[in-house]
């Protein structure tokens, strides 16, 4: 299973968003990587890598991103491993402590994710789905409701439009509009990303945007017109998409993020639900790891990466505290106040 993340398209369009990215490969392995970081250190970031085919190849790969890190003065490379053959048989957050390496602070991809596997026929696929998913795929037509494809970047107005009324309905943190656009000018040419849109009497009520890797179609982002949410249209939406990408011969479609339980409060319940009501599989990823290169920047920038991370927290309760001390403040001058005026 390949990871658009780790595509030589993925690597031209972060070279077009002005990221100097570096890219390796090996008997068994390969990674894609870009320079990150600033002021407080400098690393090499590798998304959903590296690819590995074992244990040793994915030790390769590591040896090599150490190499070009030290090469690039980094600290540290952050790395995702997402085969499972990279840890034969072991449990991977032992096979990378073992290593030296170190959970991240900053959790960067999904660590738990949705997986639907295509190698099944068409009515296997939607019968491992909700029945409502399943008639609203086979059934929406009669509401008016119709769906097209599109490959050309300027239709991507349509999705930010509905991001954009979703961001500021639901106060979701979404994508910057300048990020998407340049995803869809580099990939949507190269037939790479495929914007769906879901209509009535030809006016757009909603729409996906999806990435395409050699075998692995990636659910992206995706909203829809609140006006007409009576009408599902996003289980349509998405139900199209996966058996689309099984007509284009591609093997399986990731949902692309879920909350790693059922936990009803957790703050990805409501779309984990969603997801998995299109059937597939669970899938954990070990998650975000560091490989550090130079160990006294590593502890110096971690240090300085946790005390930005509390500074908020620290606000936050200074300025709780002002709100809650000051009524009192007030209510005791008025009392002070109204002895003197006695």
């Amino acid at each position: 299973m390949s990871n658009i993340l780790q595509s030589s398209i993925w690597a031209k369009f972060q070279e077009s968003n002005g990221h100097k990215v570096f890219t390796g490969s090996g008997t068994g392995w390969s990674y894609m990587a870009t320079l990150e970081g600033g002021k407080t250190g400098r690393y090499l970031y590798c998304p959903y890598g590296p690819v590995a085919s074992s244990a040793s190849a994915f030790d390769e790969a590591i040896a090599e991103l150490t190499r070009v890190a030290r090469d690039n003065k980094c600290l540290f490379v952050r790395i995702e491993p997402t085969n499972d053959e990279i840890f034969e048989g072991t449990v991977p957050s032992a096979f990378l402590r073992a290593r030296g390496y170190k959970i991240s602070p900053r959790q960067v991809q999904p660590s738990h994710t949705q997986i639907i596997d295509l190698n099944q026929d068409e009515e296997a696929i939607l019968k491992d789905m909700k029945s409502t998913n399943r008639n609203l795929h086979r059934n929406i037509h009669k509401k008016g409701v119709t769906f097209e494809t599109s490959q050309n970047p300027a239709d991507l107005d349509i999705l930010l439009k509905f991001l954009d009324e979703t961001a500021g309905r639901t106060g979701f943190n979404r994508q910057r509009d300048e990020y998407l656009k340049q995803v869809a000018k580099v990939l949507m040419p190269a037939d790479a990303a495929t914007l769906y849109l879901a209509k009535v009497e030809d006016d757009p009520i909603g729409a996906a945007f999806v990435y395409d890797s050699d075998d692995t179609r990636t659910y992206a982002h995706a909203a829809t017109s609140f006006e007409h949410r009576k009408l599902s249209a996003g289980i349509p939406l998405v139900t199209n998409l996966i058996v689309d990408a099984k007509a284009k011969g591609l093997k399986y479609v990731d949902l692309f993020g879920i909350a790693p339980n059922d936990d009803p409060n957790h703050e990805w319940a409501g779309f984990t639900k969603f997801k998995k009501s299109f059937g597939g599989q669970s899938v954990e990823f070990p998650g975000t790891w560091d490989v550090p290169v130079n160990a006294t920047g590593y502890k110096a920038y971690t240090g300085v990466y946790a005390a930005k991370s509390k500074a908020p927290v620290v606000k936050s309760k200074l300025v709780d505290a002002k709100a809650k001390a000051l009524p009192i403040a007030k209510n005791a001058v008025a009392k002070v106040r109204a002895k003197i005026g006695k």
